[in-house]
């Protein structure tokens, strides 16, 4: 009898375990560099999106729990992206400059879909700055390199093999980088390249 009874635990945690369905796939979108929708609207109808606009690019994986409704997604992106950093150029003058960062991107989501193409989505989100740059002459040497962790909060849709989502990420930890400016008794300075960002993606299901 406790042979049999191990037997049919075994075939129904191999039954579950073969329900759990694994897709995969591509994505790509455009990345706002913004706190809140109403922002991106400010900013497209003033004309000073382009400085805060990217992309990215990478690829998927979701994992059906089963039982649940639930399921994981995983995604390994690249990232580029524009910020503006105020920094002081001289002993007495600001300056604002457009900072151009590359990114790795690791979000690992919790999502539920419902109404059949529907789905909602939370997770942490892990990030490498691979590289940064201003553009602006006197910066002479600039070390942006930093891990950080921040929130993805978004939904979105799937029709067949097509998805398009948008979502939210908030930045929690910082990145303190150093930027050392060529120009005549500027000193060593450090800023902040923690953004928060919107994000609209379309993705491709294999």
């Amino acid at each position: 009898m406790k042979k049999l009874i191990f037997a049919l635990c075994l075939f129904f945690a191999a039954s579950q375990f073969a329900e759990a369905q694994i897709h995969f796939g591509i994505k790509g979108g455009v990345n706002y560099n913004s706190d809140s929708f109403r922002e991106v609207s400010d900013d497209l109808i003033n004309g000073n999106a382009e400085s805060r606009t990217g992309f990215h690019a990478g690829i998927w994986l979701r994992f059906k729990l089963p039982m649940t409704g639930w399921y994981i997604r995983p995604e390994l992106v690249y990232t580029q992206l524009k910020s503006e950093v105020q920094f002081r150029n001289t002993p007495t003058t600001d300056v604002a400059a457009s900072y151009n960062f590359k990114k790795l991107d690791i979000p690992v989501l919790l999502g539920k879909k419902f109404l059949k193409i529907a789905y909602l989505n939370i997770g942490p989100s892990f990030q490498y700055v691979l590289d940064g740059n201003l553009d602006i002459d006197t910066i002479s040497n600039i070390n942006a390199d930093g891990f950080t962790v921040g929130m993805q909060l978004g939904g979105g849709i799937e029709l067949g093999k097509l998805g398009l989502d948008v979502r939210w990420e908030r930045a929690f930890s910082d990145i303190e980088s150093d930027l050392i400016s060529s120009a005549v008794g500027a000193t060593a300075q450090r800023f902040d390249t923690r953004i928060n960002q919107i994000i609209i993606g379309l993705s491709y299901r294999f």
